[in-house]
């Protein structure tokens, strides 16, 4: 299954939510790769495997399962997450792309593509309930971002304006 939506973050015309600006979104967006628990509080345990220049590989455990993600960092644009290895959804990848089709408005567009794996459940109704939970589950990162950001720990440094 292929799936992508949009998250806006800033809309000029919104003037009473604070605009986060790109560099503020990014240290979001690597924050949730380099520590998911913050994010995904479902999940029992993470393990960094491995890490290099733009890339990282951790395990996540979520009751009996336990999946190997490899994640790697267009810095101020993108984060790729792969699960890989022997699980059944090992291709699965999503594409989190920061957007700025203009200088005050902001979005993260969100691409998935799923392995279906054949276990009874799937079919439309099945795959609409899987595009809904990855839409809430996208706003809700982008509402954790800016809860971090209101609390002063994305703030930019000096030398990312």
């Amino acid at each position: 299954m292929e799936f992508e939506h949009l998250v806006e973050i800033n809309d000029p015309l919104m003037p009473l939510i604070d605009p986060l600006s790109r560099g503020q979104l990014w240290r979001g967006l690597e924050r949730r790769a380099r520590q998911p628990l913050d994010f995904l509080p479902d999940f029992d345990d993470c393990r960094l495997l491995e890490e290099g220049a733009g890339w990282l590989a951790h395990e996540l455990t979520f009751g009996h399962h336990v999946y190997r993600e490899e994640v790697r960092f267009d810095p101020l644009n993108s984060i790729r997450y792969r699960i890989v290895g022997e699980d059944p959804h090992a291709g699965s990848e999503l594409l989190v792309t920061i957007e700025e089709p203009s200088p005050e408005a902001l979005w993260v567009r969100f691409r998935y593509r799923t392995v279906i794996v054949d276990n009874g459940d799937a079919g439309p109704a099945f795959d609409d309930a899987r595009r809904a939970a990855y839409r809430e589950a996208d706003i809700d990162l982008v509402r954790r971002i800016r809860r971090f950001a209101a609390l002063g720990e994305l703030d930019q440094p000096a030398a990312d304006a």
